[in-house]
């Protein structure tokens, strides 16, 4: 996807999840997020957001985060000027110019591009759940895409270089080894869980223990756990299904 696809969804989502936050009451639960309040999250996405202008303006990690200020600020007024600062940095900034990320293979502001549409959609989906609201539909282009970073970026990549998380993931490993398809419309991934890390390729493995596809966007939504089992097909062993959705749940933690 080009940064301005990426920019254009980013926007399109920040406007459903300002607007869902705003139907719902800000002392209720999230679903999706057990033990955060509506204010919980949005809060969230606002530091989220403020901590990747932070890193761009800075190049360097804060020393203190999130700033005192930001929690006497009602929540979602510190959303829409954090929103704007980000836009605001974008603007000034083109995505082939450095900056700190903390993948290492891509320290350019096009990683935060990216980065930045995948939370906000995950996050929008969070708030229209909290608020009781139909989900709207992630596009496929962008569900196809999050597909990709979440398996490559985070479970990947993650299993390196956070491996004290997935050492203490709840529910232990499964023992020997095993291979599990991914499919997400067009697109299909090998996982590859191995000692010391998740491998993870391009293309569907040809003897898997478990496949799971669906549609994109459904696919997307039940990896990052924003969807039950009925949203994607598995067929194959359940527990490396389920083995999938633990090692997500430590990656992206």
């Amino acid at each position: 996807m080009e940064a301005s696809r990426y920019l254009q969804c980013l926007a399109a989502d920040y406007g459903d999840l300002r607007d869902a936050a705003s139907a719902a009451e800000l002392t209720g639960n999230v679903p999706s997020c057990p033990g955060w309040t509506v204010a919980d999250l949005v809060r969230h996405v606002a530091q989220v957001y403020l901590h990747k202008v932070t890193l761009m303006r800075t190049g360097e990690e804060p020393e203190e985060w999130p700033p005192p200020s930001l929690a006497a600020e009602a929540p979602l007024a510190a959303l829409g000027r954090a929103y704007g600062a980000l836009r605001a940095e974008f603007r000034t900034r083109g995505p082939g110019l450095p900056a700190l990320t903390w993948y290492e293979p891509d320290q350019t502001v096009g990683f935060w591009i990216r980065r930045m549409a995948h939370e906000t959609v995950i996050h929008r989906i969070d708030a229209e759940l909290a608020a009781g609201l139909p989900v709207t539909p992630v596009p496929d282009d962008l569900a196809a895409d999050g597909v990709d970073e979440v398996l490559e970026r985070m479970l990947a990549y993650g299993s390196v270089t956070r491996p004290e998380h997935f050492a203490e993931m709840e529910g232990g490993h499964l023992a020997g080894p095993g291979e599990i398809t991914v499919a997400a419309g067009q697109a299909a991934w090998t996982v590859r869980p191995t000692p010391p890390a998740v491998e993870v390729e391009d293309g569907a493995s040809d003897d898997p223990r478990v496949v799971i596809d669906g549609p994109a966007g459904n696919v997307l939504r039940w990896l990052w756990g924003r969807a039950g089992d009925d949203a994607v097909r598995t067929a194959g062993d359940a527990a490396w299904a389920d083995y999938l959705r633990r090692m997500l749940a430590a990656a992206t933690q």
